[in-house]
């Protein structure tokens, strides 16, 4: 082992996998009448502050952050979208129901 590299690296006969890239993994948008969404109320981690999740849709990023910013203009408040799961500020499921429902989606509401 050489003094100026300290560390080793074990590599197989498919050479060093940490240099090989993810491929993106593109998701094709269901129609919203072939969807059910699932809607829940969290607070952990925030502070005690209730965030609506928005969970169980099959959307590509751009429809997904599409309808999330559909969904915080209704609501007049902020969120995010992180891993698939649409996050809006506040106890907004009633709200959000009422939307998705217009939209076509099947809606089920989760949680006290």
């Amino acid at each position: 082992m050489s003094q100026n590299n300290p560390k080793t690296v074990w590599s197989s006969e498919d050479g060093d996998l940490r240099k090989k890239e993810e491929k993106p993994v593109t998701v094709n948008s269901l129609p919203p009448q072939q969807q059910t969404v699932y809607l829940h109320r969290e607070s952990k981690g925030r502070g005690g502050k209730g965030v609506t999740l928005v969970k169980g849709l099959v959307l590509s990023e751009a429809d997904m952050s599409a309808l999330a910013k559909k969904l915080k203009q209704a609501c007049g408040s902020g969120g995010t979208v992180k891993d698939g799961v649409i996050e809006i500020q506040g106890e907004n499921r009633e709200r959000i129901a009422d939307i998705l429902r217009k939209l076509g989606y099947k809606v089920k509401v989760a949680g006290g």
